[in-house]
């Protein structure tokens, strides 16, 4: 914590490199009324640049920095009235002036000889790129980065103002829409010439008085002048050396706008570790489609029965990336437009792990296990996706999309446990999903609109498991008991077990939508929608003997059942009301919704059903201080539904040690969901704060009942009569000061969990506090650095066993544009962790890069490029639940250093 303290003065004892003074005071009207959002600017005589800029609050008030003793231009500036401009020389002391300015009722003859780094139009926030821009800027995630109130967080996702941009456009077309990293890392900074932020932003203009739009973040890169109707971009190439391979990189990235179409191609294939889009990243990427019911209080689980890779796609000892995308955009006449894009991404990663788990009460009787694990995974993803709009007035929208993805996942590891021996594990799956969305806006009159939105998904899993354990069928092993309940032949020198599984699942969900509207401050919402999803699962474990025939085995456990043939459907029809009324500040959405609910599943001979009616309400309360400035209460009740692979009751096999079945008779959990939000974004003072708050109570949730036999566990599902709960909270607050930007967040998280093993209920009680302060600088002739600092208390409450980690991180990056033509940046992170024990363990990582181009116009650049300089060979983590502490080791790429050509378009 002293070191915490020791960042935080850092931050409070950063002195000015100048001698500045402050300018303030108040700009008004010919009424003498304050104008809120006019624009300050001090130009400098000398160097005729934007030396300060200000832009008044609500009272109409600004505040420049400016150097003391210097000439300045200074311009007054707002919509609708004439610009002021008057020269200005200061002094050692503050500066107090007012304006007033005149309207305007012909062109302003005043030349505006600056573009204003940041400006204010309606619910867009405009920023200037070049303002904050400063020489090493490659790509638009760098320009995001130097903005204030914008950060890309540790999902590579953007974030404003504390909430997450869910859509990217580039000159107003979407952009691999869905997903907005693919932009992030590959489009050129140079390009760029605006970003505009887009507050409560309606994808449907129709709905945009009569739908709360407040949590929705949109951005628009303007492109510069000079981009339209020419292909731009660039194509990196290049190689190296490490300690046992050669490196390639190719990364082509070409794009090309014009009034009625555009074209994007983004390519990257190396072996340097360099990933554009992780395996995750694709699962993830939804292609923009969102739920119709999201809002209905109805959740239901279908799955996910992709593989558990060992490790992340970014820490490996050996990566190969391949990625080809292509987006487009077509608008042959101005009703009608057509997008897509299509992604293939394919990796090939060697990893390894070392782990340790301590079980953390005698009475269990679970050995402790030390493992080492080796895997080769291979993984080839695919996606497509059209789009269709169709707008022939203002009163009537249509919208059609379809996305398409198919995949090949195969894993080959080699695991050695201390209790269960030697294991070869080989997984396979190729899904493939097809998701359509349809949805149909219609403005009846001025009261009365319509909106119909459908979504349906078709999926096909089909996962594939093997295990090769050795045996010695003349003494005692630690799999043998679990082996004689699965009902294996025990005699083999090898125990060789398969299991085929597949899963498809196919479902609907529809809504219609009445909004009718009462007056210009408030409207009714009626809604009538239904889910409807149909879920078949089989799978089957078998035994490979030594003639390779295939032994089907009949377990002692579970009543005999080692495969499943099962059929779940699930219905919910729904209606929903909500009102919503302005009050002032004050916007209420007041609302509730009727679910009539069926489930039905079939397996082995018998039926399962469970129909009931739920209503479900929910609440929102905003209260909008001022134009930036919101606080909003969230309560909702919803239900949440499992997927078939819980209901089925046959085994399966998860891995060797983790064998599982279901229990066909499980009810929905209920869950009270609670969320508080704060958000202020201050020009004046540039100051961004938000916060978050939530907080989840669980009723008759989902929970595994778990025994061992040694390190094997078996488990199974019930409904625990015991509420699970988390509450968290999450706020950041960051400040400018001139060139200077420092900032702090911070994060709570607890939960309580009720755990169920070899027969006894243990609570499981986890809290996190985490510290992170930072400061980074945006000088335009000075170098940069950015610095943070995290520190984290983790506790993890066991009943009468408590385990602390403790853990601090400190980062550093340093930037320099030199002699106009080098640019230099480096990046350091170190990651201690203290154990309760007294132990401790870190890692660093240290990366750098040199480039040179002869001028920022250059066709060329050359840069070398160093990761992991100090050549650490893994990285640590630890953690811990309620009956065990869990160390590993996960082994890195050694020191890479590589060449490489850039040539701009």
């Amino acid at each position: 914590m002293k070191k915490l303290l020791l960042f935080a003065l850092l931050l409070a004892s950063i002195g000015r490199t100048h001698a500045q003074i402050q300018m303030q005071g108040v700009v008004k009207d010919s009424l003498d009324i304050p104008l809120e959002l006019a624009n300050v600017v001090a130009i400098n005589d000398s160097t005729n640049a934007l030396e300060s800029y200000g832009i008044t609050n609500e009272a109409g008030k600004y505040k420049l920095q400016l150097e003391a003793n210097t000439s300045y231009k200074l311009q007054v500036s707002y919509i609708g009235f004439k610009t002021y401009e008057e020269q200005l020389q200061t002094g050692e002391a503050d500066l107090n002036r007012d304006f007033k300015l005149a309207p305007d009722n012909a062109l302003d003859a005043v030349e505006l000889v600056y573009e204003m780094p940041v400006t204010v139009k309606g619910d867009t926030l405009v920023y200037n790129a070049d303002s904050f821009n400063t020489g090493t800027e490659r790509k638009l995630g760098d320009v995001l980065e130097n903005l204030p109130g914008v950060e890309i967080n540790e999902d590579g996702q953007i974030e404003v103002e504390g909430k997450v941009v869910n859509k990217l456009m580039v000159n107003g077309k979407d952009f691999f829409d869905g997903d907005t990293k693919l932009a992030t890392e590959n489009i050129p900074s140079n390009a760029v010439s605006k970003v505009q932020v887009l507050r409560n932003y309606a994808e449907v203009g129709q709905l945009s008085g009569v739908r709360n739009n407040q949590d929705n973040v949109a951005i628009n890169i303007k492109l510069k002048e000079g981009k339209e109707n020419f292909w731009f971009g660039s194509v990196t190439a290049g190689g190296g050396s490490s300690p046992e391979d050669e490196l390639y990189l190719l990364q082509p990235k070409l794009f090309y706008y014009s009034p009625k179409y555009s074209l994007n191609f983004i390519g990257d294939l190396n072996n340097t570790g360099e990933v554009a889009l992780t395996r995750r990243d694709i699962r993830g990427f939804g292609g923009g489609f969102q739920a119709p019911s999201r809002s209905s209080g109805t959740d239901i689980n279908l799955g996910d029965n992709s593989l558990n890779f060992l490790t992340s796609q970014g820490n490996a000892l050996e990566i190969e990336s391949q990625l080809g995308s292509m987006n487009f955009s077509y608008s042959p006449k101005t009703t009608l437009d057509f997008s897509g894009f299509a992604i293939f991404n394919s990796s090939r990663i060697l990893s390894r792990e070392s782990s340790f788990v301590q079980y953390t009460d005698p009475e269990l009787g679970i050995p402790d296990e030390a493992t080492e694990q080796r895997s080769r995974e291979r993984s080839d993803q695919g996606l497509i996706k059209l789009s269709v709009k169709y707008q022939p007035n203002l009163n009537n929208q249509m919208d059609y999309d379809v996305l398409g993805r198919i995949s090949r996942d195969t894993q080959d590891q080699n695991q050695f446990s201390s209790v269960i021996g030697n294991t070869d594990q080989f997984d396979e799956v190729t899904p493939y999903s097809i998701n359509q969305n349809l949805n149909y806006y219609y403005t009846l009159n001025e009261r009365n609109i319509f909106a119909f939105e459908a979504t349906h998904l078709l999926r096909n899993e089909d996962p594939f498991y093997n295990a090769v354990l050795v045996n010695d069928p003349d003494g005692p092993d630690a799999f043998d008991n679990t082996a004689e309940a699965l009902g294996l032949n025990t005699s083999l020198d090898f125990y060789n077990i398969g299991q085929d599984r597949r899963i498809k699942s196919n479902q609907l969900d529809a809504k219609l939508d009445h909004y009718f509207v009462i007056n210009q401050r408030s409207n009714l919402n009626f809604t009538l929608g239904t889910i409807l999803s149909n879920q078949q699962f089989n799978s089957n474990i078998f035994q490979f003997l030594e003639d390779g025939s295939r032994f089907d085995p009949t377990p002692i456990i579970n009543d005999g059942l080692d495969s499943n043939d099962t059929e779940y459907n699930f219905s919910d029809i729904y209606l929903g009301v909500h009102y919503r009324a302005k009050w002032g500040k004050f916007t209420v959405t007041p609302g509730f919704s009727l679910h009539a609910y069926g489930n039905r599943n079939i397996q082995s001979g018998e039926e399962f059903k469970d129909n009931f009616f739920r209503l479900l309400p929910d609440f929102e309360t905003r209260i909008q201080f001022k134009k930036s400035e919101q606080l909003t209460f969230r309560y909702e009740m919803r239900n949440q539904f499992t997927d078939v692979t819980r209901l089925a009751q046959g085994l399966v096999f998860n891995s060797i040690n983790n064998i599982s079945f279901g229990e066909p008779e499980l009810q929905n959990a209920l869950a009270h969901n609670v969320s508080l939000f704060y958000s202020s974004f201050n020009l004046f003072n540039y100051t961004n704060v938000f916060a978050r708050a939530a907080y989840t109570k669980n009723i008759d949730q989902i929970r595994s009942l778990t025994n061992f036999d040694n390190v094997i566990r078996t488990s199974t599902f019930f409904n625990s009569a015991f509420a699970d709960e988390t509450a968290s909270l999450f706020g950041r607050v960051q400040r400018t000061f001139g060139k200077v930007r420092a900032s702090i967040n911070v994060r709570y998280n607890y939960s309580k969990i009720n755990q169920f093993i070899q027969g006894q209920r243990s609570i499981n009680e986890g809290f996190t506090q985490t510290y992170t302060p930072g400061l980074r600088t945006n000088f335009k002739v000075a170098p940069n650095i950015s610095l943070s600092y995290r520190y984290s208390v983790t506790n993890n409450n066991q009943g009468d066993r408590e385990t602390t980690f403790i853990t601090n991180a400190p980062t550093f990056e340093f930037d320099a544009y030199i002699w106009k033509s080098v640019t230099f940046r480096t990046d350091y992170a170190y990651t201690i962790q203290e154990l309760d024990n007294g132990e401790t363990q870190s890692f660093q990582n240290w990366n750098a890069r040199l480039s040179y181009r002869k001028n920022r116009d250059s066709k060329w650049e050359y840069e070398i490029r160093a990761t992991n300089i100090l050549n650490i060979d893994s990285q640590v983590r630890n953690s811990a639940n309620n009956v065990s502490v869990f160390s590993s080791e996960t082994f890195i790429q050694p020191r890479f250093i590589t060449f490489r050509f850039i040539y701009t378009l």
